[in-house]
């Protein structure tokens, strides 16, 4: 069945949008035992899904879908009494009544459609990141759970870190004084010279291998526009394409503007603009760098925040003496008395050295996770909301896509190197009306919402 039949099935079944709303709420606040554990179905079983998997083992995986079975061939040895199926839809109608929650780790152009088909059937859901593959969806799905009342949380699986707490107690103990500017970068997509990420800045292939055995590409295709097999596009690399991925920013945008947004207290930007290597319709292009700029909230004043991708990096600031390195990734926020800065894997230090000394380690007052997987399944039971439930990843995934938004206006000549003026509450640009074009998308027939 498609979403909007099922969707109907469901309503049907329910009958009035009160009703279904009640019918939802207490379906997803039931209580459960001690030691009773969710019952879940996984929408993508091969590459990434099998990390959640493994996140989520302490309860019962009780099927699994993925367009590819020899590429889910792991996790259906592990799982072997997991029912199997290619077609989530098929398994959320077959399943519907036995199943809890619902685990998401397609690629990006199937978030949307496969967390909106299990929210509308009252199941808990966690999405990968991005959330979703545009700014209208991420709104949507988030306004969805609420309204369900369901669990939810998103695969930024650094919010739940040690790391991202210790920095917000740094900012909150005022500790490189008032914060004006944050820089993000990353070496994705191409990773120097190496390549090893996946392509980007490049045409749409034209030749039309076979499509392996193993797979259902019409599943895999999905909402997106149909374009023949190649595997420039899967299983992998669909990361740097318009129509299936959300290029570098999707990728690690969500990662590392979670701090960001938590330390700084973050809504909405202002304004919106993007500078980058060539850009065409059928790609991302290879480097970039986006500014954003974020209001002033309570007593922390304006902030800028850029992004820079594909190698590019920041300049270097001069509280960092020789010896200190700038990583390939990385974070920095930078105050009127110093810059706090990360490289993602070795936590957060404070430059210079000299007032790191003097202040030492800040205050911590803040709970620590319990674990990002194990936030959601606590929730699914009745506990405290994860700490990126889709009222946090909504928002912090809008903000993440303008920048896209802002990289694809770049293909409007009367758009080049414009600073787009973002109205949230509007969900439009104010300064540039062709520019709210790329907001949301068009789905392929049969996958209309």
């Amino acid at each position: 069945m498609h979403l909007n039949v099922n969707r109907r099935h469901f309503l049907k079944a329910v009958g009035t949008s009160a009703a279904a709303f009640t019918i939802l709420q207490a379906g997803s606040a039931r209580a459960y035992a001690a030691n009773e554990k969710l019952n879940i179905a996984c929408i993508g079983a091969g590459g990434r899904a099998g990390s959640n998997i493994r996140g989520t083992e302490s309860q019962n995986i009780v099927a699994l879908c993925d367009v590819d079975w020899q590429r889910a061939a792991e996790s259906f040895e592990k799982l072997p009494s997991a029912k199997r199926y290619r077609d989530y839809r098929v398994m959320l109608s077959e399943m519907e009544s036995e199943i809890d929650a619902v685990i998401v780790s397609t690629p990006d152009h199937h978030h949307f459609h496969a967390s909106m088909a299990a929210i509308r059937l009252g199941k808990h859901v966690y999405c990968e990141k991005p959330l979703t593959h545009s700014i209208w969806e991420a709104r949507e799905l988030a306004k969805a759970a609420r309204e369900a009342g369901v669990a939810t949380q998103m695969g930024n699986q650094a919010q739940a870190d040690n790391d991202t707490r210790t920095v917000r107690e740094y900012v909150m103990d005022n500790a490189i004084g008032p914060i004006r500017e944050a820089h993000i970068w990353t070496d994705r997509p191409s990773r120097g010279l190496h390549g090893e990420y996946w392509p980007q800045g490049v045409p749409r292939p034209t030749d039309t291998p076979a499509v392996p055995g193993t797979m259902a590409w019409d599943l895999w295709i999905g909402p997106a526009p149909m374009r023949p097999y190649h595997p420039s596009y899967a299983p992998f690399k669909w990361r740097g394409w318009w129509d299936f991925g959300t290029g570098a920013l999707g990728d690690m945008g969500c990662h590392y503007f979670d701090p960001v947004y938590r330390a700084l207290k973050l809504k909405a930007p202002t304004s919106v603009e993007a500078v980058s290597t060539r850009v065409n319709d059928e790609s991302y292009p290879l480097g970039s760098v986006v500014t954003f700029h974020f209001a002033a909230r309570g007593d922390m004043p304006p902030v800028k925040v850029q992004w820079h991708d594909g190698g590019l990096r920041p300049p270097r600031p001069d509280v960092l003496e020789d010896g200190n390195v700038m990583a390939a990734n990385g974070v920095m926020l930078v105050g009127d008395e110093g810059v706090i800065l990360t490289d993602w894997d070795n936590g957060w230090h404070m430059f210079p050295e000299s007032r790191a000394r003097e202040y030492g380690a800040p205050p911590k007052v803040l709970a620590r996770s319990p674990g990002h997987h194990e936030e959601w399944i606590l929730a699914c039971k009745g506990g405290p909301k994860a700490g990126s439930n889709f009222d946090w990843a909504g928002p912090l995934t809008e903000g993440v896509l303008l920048g896209n938004v802002a990289l694809r206006a770049q293909l409007r000549d009367d758009l080049t190197q414009k600073k787009l003026l973002w109205d949230s509450e509007e969900m439009a640009f104010t300064n540039h009306l062709a520019a709210n074009q790329f907001l949301r998308r068009d789905y392929r027939a049969g996958w209309e919402l």
